[in-house]
C-alpha cells in the first residue's frame, strides 16, 4: 500500500507544482530579457518603458518590474510598476495584477492567441486591451486600445517592445 501511495502523491505533486509552470510558458520568450519600447499615445504625449518579466515562487508567478515616467509631466524616470501574472487554479484562467507609482492596481485577465499575450482590464467605464503581438523572439507590436472580437475598434497607442539581450 505504502508504494502506490507514494505514487500517487508524486503524481499528484508533480502535476500541481509544474502545471502553473506550463500555463505560463507563454512568458518563457519574455523571461532574462530587457524589452524596451518608445512612442506617442494618440493624445500625444510620451511613451517609454522598460521591462523584465521573471519567474518566482518555484515559477509558479512571473514578476514584472516596468520603468517609465514617474510624473504627469513626463520629465521623470524611473520605476513605474510592480506586476505579477498568475494562473487561476480556481477559475482556470490567466490573471495579472499591475502595481503602480502612483498608487494605481490594474488587474485583470490574460488571454493567449497563439504567441500573441491579450491582457484586458476594466479603465474607469470601458474595457481596455493590451496585446503583446509575437513579430519574433526580439520582438512583440505592442498596442493598447479597444480591442473585441479580434478587432480594433480604437487604438490609444502602437509600438513595439524590442528586446537586444540574448
Amino acid at each position: 500500500m505504502k508504494p502506490i501511495f507514494t505514487i500517487l502523491c508524486a503524481i499528484f505533486f508533480t502535476q500541481t507544482s509544474f502545471g502553473q509552470k506550463n500555463e505560463l510558458s507563454i512568458f518563457n520568450n519574455l523571461i532574462g530579457k530587457k524589452w524596451e519600447a518608445e512612442g506617442n499615445w494618440g493624445d500625444g504625449s510620451k511613451f517609454k518603458q522598460e521591462i523584465t518579466f521573471s519567474y518566482d515562487l518555484n515559477n509558479t508567478i512571473v514578476i514584472v518590474q516596468s520603468n517609465g515616467y514617474t510624473n504627469q509631466e513626463q520629465t521623470q524616470y524611473g520605476a513605474r510598476n510592480h506586476g505579477i501574472r498568475k494562473f487561476d487554479t480556481k477559475t482556470n484562467t490567466l490573471k495579472f495584477w499591475e502595481f503602480d507609482v502612483f498608487g494605481g492596481l490594474t488587474e485583470g485577465e490574460i488571454k493567449i492567441d497563439g504567441k500573441n499575450i491579450i491582457y484586458q482590464y476594466q479603465y474607469g467605464k470601458s474595457v481596455v486591451t493590451d496585446m503583446w503581438e509575437y513579430v519574433d523572439d526580439n520582438t512583440y507590436n505592442f498596442k493598447v486600445g479597444n480591442y473585441n472580437n479580434g478587432i480594433w475598434k480604437q487604438v490609444y497607442l502602437s509600438t513595439q517592445f524590442k528586446t537586444t539581450t540574448k
